[in-house]
């Protein structure tokens, strides 16, 4: 990924980063998913604790390969988000069985669960991987994510010893390293992501408060104009943690988080990403099952290589995923 250069006017790290999930690239991967779309269903799974999550499975296309890949969604994306298709429609032609795995309260899951999302909710993404590998014990398994959806997918790993998962490999996309940082980048930099995720959060609030009328009175949501400030109201609100900067060390992967890996792990990051700074990789544990690959280009979940709008992402993926299976077997 060092070598990774694309189209000299796709360099721009925010225009890397918007047409990663612009309708323009989507209409460039609808057809290359048709046929994995096609295969696919929707099955809810049983994660404990009386909790559901979401998942579209796609069965292997001709005889079981004996691989199952699960993929997982950024903050306020879903299991049909542009990445997941692509990268999704990349494994399932290269063999694997595919889940690509919503969050709670994202996609059309806001009425699974009444408790509402936040990013510390690790337990339930561990069970519904378990569940998965239940299903398919003779599947090698394998673990993917994108943004906040590589941060949940690294500590999975982390947590894979105890939780009795059997994890091949783990590969994850521009991960949020250090929360605080993360939303320091939405909130002070670029306004359109702060924007967007605000826009997005909303919407996705209103749904949860329409699945769950009696339980939820959220008032006007335009009063929060910060990610901060909406995201410390909720912590305290809605959550089991005291204070802001307490949910969001709860998730982060600073420190000793990543120093007990047992699983291969591989991280792909941009070093022009406007919403992960690369600066925080310094403050990671690196064990020796952790590999980092950087790019000087890709933006925020892009690596865009041509105007045709591919991402080297998917295929990424699928190389990782090889490549570190075959030294776990």
């Amino acid at each position: 990924m060092r070598d990774f250069e694309p189209a000299w006017l796709l360099r721009g790290r925010h225009l890397q980063s918007v047409l990663a999930s612009s309708g323009l690239r989507r209409r460039r991967i609808l057809p290359q998913a048709a046929a994995m779309l096609l295969a696919s269903r929707d099955e809810i799974l049983d994660c404990g604790g009386g909790v559901r999550l979401l998942a579209h499975h796609a069965p292997p296309r001709g005889p079981a390969s004996g691989r199952t890949a699960v993929l997982i969604h950024g903050w306020e994306g879903s299991g049909d988000a542009n990445y997941m298709l692509a990268s999704g429609a990349a494994l399932w032609a290269a063999g694997y069985r595919v889940f690509r795995l919503n969050l709670r309260d994202h996609g059309d899951s806001h009425h699974l669960n009444r408790e509402m999302f936040h990013s510390c909710r690790l337990a339930e993404v561990v069970g519904a991987v378990a569940r998965i590998q239940s299903r398919y014990p003779q599947d090698r398994l394998f673990l993917g994510g994108y943004s906040l959806g590589g941060n949940f997918a690294l500590r999975v790993a982390v947590a894979a010893p105890r939780a009795g998962l059997r994890l091949a490999a783990v590969a994850a996309v521009c991960p949020v390293l250090d929360p605080e940082a993360t939303m320091y980048a939405l909130d002070r930099g670029w306004a359109g992501y702060r924007l967007y995720f605000l826009r997005k959060w909303r919407r996705s609030l209103a749904r949860k408060q329409a699945a769950f009328p009696g339980h939820y009175r959220f008032g006007d949501l335009r009063r929060f104009r910060r990610l901060q400030d909406m995201t410390d109201y909720f912590v305290r609100e809605y959550t089991e943690f005291p204070d802001l900067l307490s949910y969001l060390r709860g998730y982060a992967l600073t420190g000793s988080r990543l120093a007990e890996l047992s699983v291969p792990v591989r991280m792909l990051l941009a070093e022009d990403d406007p919403v992960i700074p690369i600066a925080s990789l310094e403050q990671l544990a690196r064990p020796a099952l952790l590999e980092v690959q950087r790019s000087r280009y890709g933006g925020h979940c892009g690596f865009i290589a041509d105007y045709r709008l591919g991402s080297v992402a998917d295929g990424w993926l699928v190389t990782s995923f090889a490549e570190l299976g075959a030294h776990s077997r």
